[in-house]
C-alpha cells in the first residue's frame, strides 16, 4: 500500500552513525563478505598510512575464534587529548563521520584513508569495539558498546563514559594503536566471512608498497593456528617479480618514475580555494612470453581494482611509446599491412605484467570503497611520465635498457598485430561465407547433401580426387582436394595460416571459424576424414593437416570427430578374389602363406591413391562397411605438433639432437 501523506513530517534526518547503519552499502559496498572484509581494510589502512608516513614498521592482524578481528600497529597512536568538550580526539575519530588526521596534509602527506569515515564506519557496524592507544608511557583504553563510548567493569557491566581508562604502563618511547571489533551480525548476511587467503594476498601487496614494513597475520579461528609474516625490501620491482614468477621473461623489470603538479579547488574554512597538488607516478613492468595481461594499480597504499585516471594515463602512454618504437624499427613482417600496422592497447599489453602507483594528496575516489581513482589531472601526469621514461627505455637511453630486450618487445608486439589482423580477416571471411551461403564455399569442394551429419574427405592431390568423387556417396560424403602445400601451423603465424589457400579452403568448407573463434556447433560436417597415400609423403601431409586441426580446430579432436583413412599398400588377386594388405609385414606373411599352398597370385603395389580405380578406392577407403579408419586423439595431435616443432620449428638445437639420437636407426651414422 503506497503512503497517502507526504509533508514535512515525512522527511527523516539520520544523525551520526545511524546513517551508516541505515545504508551500509554506501560506505562498505554491501553486507556480504566483501563489505565485512572492507571493515578490516579500513583499520589496516590506518596502520599502513602510518607506515607510509615513516612512523610505523610493524602491523599485526588477528582473526579470533569469537568472531572478532584485531589490528595493531606501532605508529604514533591516535591522539588522546580532548577535542570536543569532554570528548577526546580518540572518541571523535570513532564516532564522528568525516573526522580524522588526513585532511589538509597536516598529519599525512598522502594516505589511503581520505574521507575520514573509516574508523567511525567500523564502529557503526560493530556490536562492540575496543581501542587501546600507547602514548605518554601508558596504554589508554576506550570501549564502544553499540556505538556508545564507555568501559566494561569487572562484573561485566558496561558503563557509558567519555573518559579514557589507563590499563597498563609502557615505555614512553613505545607508541601505537590496537583496535579489536566484533561485527554486528544483525547487519551482515549470515554467510558473510572474511577469508584468510584474501587478506593474505592484500597484506602481501601492502609490503611491496611500503618497503621495510613487516606485517604479521594470525588466524586463530580453526583447530590449528595459521600465522605468516610478510616483508619486502625491493618495493614494486619485487612485486612484478612475484606476479611474473613462473613465466618466461621477455624483459627484465622496467622502472618508470616521475612526478608533476596540478591545481584544484578545495574547501578551506568554508571557501573554495585553489591549492597546488604534488603527484608522484611509480611504475614497474615487464613483458613475458605469455599472452595474459596483469595490471595491478594503487593510489597511495589503496588498491584500485577498477583502475582510474592513473591507469588510463599509463595505458595511453605505453601504447603511444611502443607504437612509436615499432614505427621507427619498421619490421619487415609488418610492411605488407601498411596502414594496419599500428599497435592497439591489447597488442602492447599482451604478456604484460605491471604495477602502477600514483602517490597524491587527497585523491578523488569514485565511491567510498575507493576502487577507482577519479582525479582528472593525474591522468595527464601519468601519461607524461610514462611516455618520457618508456620512450627512453625503448631508445636505449635508460638505465638497464638492453637491445635484445627492446627487440624482444617489438617482435612480440609485431606478432600480436599480425595475429589480431589475421583474426579480424578470418572473422570477415567467415561472415562473408555465411552471407553468401553455398556460393561462398570453395570451388574445388564437392559438397554433400546432408548437413551436419555428413563427413568431409580431405584428399591428397587431384589424381585421387577424381576417383574419390566418383566412388563416394554424395548424399553424406563431401570431398575437398588439397592441391597445394598445407601451411605448417606449428611454425607459421596466424596471418600465414589464413593466407594459405588450402587452410582457408578447409576453414570455409567446415564453416565454424578457426582458432579461438572456432564454434563446433556451427560445423557443417560431423567428421573429418584425412585421406592420404600410405607413404612418407602421405604421412607428411597427414601430420601437416593434423597440426593445423590441433591449433585451429581443436574441438573437433577433443570430441573425437577426426579420423585418418588407412589405404592399403598392396593388393593380391587370387583367382576371382582380391585381398588387400596394409603393411609390408602383412604382404610378406600373405605371400609366404600363398606360396606354401602353391596358390598363384598377382601382386599389385599402390604407390598412391591415384593409382586405384573407383571400385578399389570405394571399397578400401570410402565404404563404411569395408574401409579401415583410425580415430585421431588429442594425444596423437600433440605428438604430431611436437614432432613438427622439433623438426620444422625455429629452434635448431632440438632438431640437431633428434637427428644425432636417431641416425643409427636409419642406417646413417654421423661423424660428429
Amino acid at each position: 500500500m503506497s503512503p497517502t501523506k507526504y509533508d514535512a513530517s515525512s522527511i527523516e534526518v539520520l544523525e551520526g552513525l545511524e546513517a551508516v547503519r541505515k545504508r551500509p552499502g554506501m560506505y562498505i559496498g554491501g553486507t556480504g563478505s566483501g563489505g565485512l572484509t572492507h571493515l578490516l581494510w579500513e583499520i589496516i589502512d590506518n596502520g599502513v598510512d602510518e607506515a607510509a608516513a615513516g612512523h610505523c614498521d610493524l602491523i599485526e592482524v588477528y582473526f579470533h575464534p569469537d568472531g572478532s578481528y584485531e589490528v595493531a600497529d606501532n605508529g604514533r597512536g591516535i591522539p588522546i587529548d580532548l577535542k570536543d568538550g569532554a570528548k577526546t580526539a580518540l572518541e571523535v575519530v570513532f564516532t564522528e563521520l568525516h573526522a580524522g588526521g588526513k585532511f589538509g596534509n597536516k598529519a599525512y602527506g598522502a594516505s589511503g584513508g581520505l574521507h575520514g569515515v573509516g574508523a567511525s564506519v567500523v564502529n557503526a557496524l560493530s556490536r562492540r569495539l575496543v581501542v587501546d592507544v600507547n602514548r605518554k608511557g601508558a596504554t589508554h583504553r576506550l570501549e564502544f558498546f553499540e556505538r556508545v563510548a564507555g568501559h566494561t567493569a569487572a562484573n561485566g557491566r558496561f558503563r557509558p563514559s567519555h573518559k579514557l581508562e589507563k590499563v597498563g604502563k609502557v615505555p614512553r618511547t613505545r607508541t601505537g594503536t590496537r583496535v579489536r571489533f566484533w561485527p554486528d551480525t544483525d547487519i551482515f548476511d549470515p554467510e558473510a566471512r572474511i577469508e584468510y587467503a584474501e587478506v593474505r594476498e592484500r597484506l602481501s601487496q601492502v609490503c611491496f608498497l611500503v618497503p621495510g614494513l613487516k606485517i604479521r597475520l594470525t588466524d586463530r579461528r580453526g583447530a590449528k593456528v595459521q600465522s605468516e609474516e610478510f616483508k619486502s625490501s625491493g618495493g614494486l620491482v619485487d612485486y612484478v617479480e612475484h606476479l611474473s614468477n613462473g613465466t618466461e621473461p621477455v624483459t627484465g623489470v622496467i622502472r618508470l618514475q616521475g612526478e608533476g603538479e596540478f591545481t584544484e579547488k578545495v574547501p578551506v574554512d568554508g571557501k573554495l580555494t585553489e591549492v597546488t597538488r604534488h603527484c608522484v607516478i611509480d611504475v614497474a613492468l615487464r613483458w613475458t612470453a605469455g599472452f595474459d595481461t596483469r595490471i595491478v594499480s594503487f593510489v597511495n597504499t589503496i588498491p584500485t581494482t577498477d583502475g582510474g585516471t592513473h591507469v588510463s594515463g599509463f595505458e595511453r602512454a605505453l601504447t603511444f611509446s611502443v607504437n612509436d618504437a615499432v614505427r621507427s624499427a619498421d619490421p619487415r613482417k609488418l610492411r605488407k599491412l601498411k596502414d594496419k600496422a599500428k599497435a592497439q592497447k591489447e597488442d602492447v599489453q599482451e604478456g604484460l605484467v605491471a604495477v602502477v602507483r600514483a602517490i597524491v594528496p587527497e585523491p578523488q575516489f569514485r565511491g567510498q570503497t575507493k576502487r577507482e581513482l577519479g582525479t582528472p589531472d593525474v591522468q595527464k601526469i601519468a601519461y607524461d611520465v610514462v611516455k618520457r621514461t618508456m620512450g627512453d627505455w625503448l631508445e636505449g637511453r635508460a638505465k638497464g635498457s638492453r637491445k635484445n630486450q627492446v627487440r624482444g618487445v617489438l617482435d612480440k608486439v609485431s606478432e600480436a598485430i599480425l595475429n589480431r589482423v589475421a583474426t579480424r580477416q578470418a572473422l570477415e571471411t567467415r561472415r562473408k561465407a555465411a552471407s553468401l551461403g553455398s556460393a561462398g564455399l570453395p570451388d574445388k569442394l564437392a559438397d554433400c547433401r546432408v548437413h551436419p551429419g555428413g563427413e568431409l574427405l580431405l584428399v591428397e592431390g587431384d589424381s585421387a580426387a577424381g576417383p574419390a568423387k566418383s566412388g563416394r556417396d554424395s548424399n553424406w560424403q563431401a570431398v575437398l582436394p588439397l592441391r597445394g602445400k598445407v601451411v605448417n601451423a606449428a611454425k607459421g603465424t596466424r596471418k600465414a595460416v589464413l593466407d594459405n589457400a588450402e587452410a582457408t579452403a578447409l576453414f570455409t568448407a567446415v564453416g565454424a571459424g578457426s582458432g579461438p573463434e572456432f564454434d563446433i556447433s556451427a560445423a557443417r560436417y560431423q567428421r573429418l576424414i584425412l585421406l592420404a597415400d600410405a607413404d612418407v609423403d602421405g604421412s607428411h601431409i597427414r601430420c601437416l593437416l593434423l597440426t593445423l586441426v590441433y591449433h585451429y580446430m581443436r574441438p573437433m579432436l577433443t570430441e573425437g570427430r577426426v579420423f585418418a583413412a588407412q589405404p592399403p599398400t598392396h593388393s593380391f588377386t587370387v583367382g576371382q578374389e582380391k585381398i588387400y594388405v596394409y603393411s609390408e609385414d602383412e604382404k610378406d606373411a600373405l605371400m609366404a602363406d600363398l606360396e606354401s599352398r602353391n596358390r598363384r597370385y598377382r601382386l599389385t603395389r599402390f604407390k598412391g591413391l591415384g593409382e586405384m580405380d573407383v571400385a578399389e578406392l570405394a571399397e578400401t577407403t570410402l565404404n563404411p562397411e569395408t574401409r579401415v579408419l583410425r580415430r585421431i586423439t588429442l594425444d596423437d595431435a600433440k605428438a604430431a605438433d611436437k614432432a613438427f616443432t622439433t623438426m620444422m620449428g625455429n629452434a635448431v638445437e632440438p632438431r640437431r639432437q633428434f637427428i644425432i639420437r636417431h641416425s643409427d636407426a636409419y642406417g646413417h651414422a654421423l661423424d660428429i
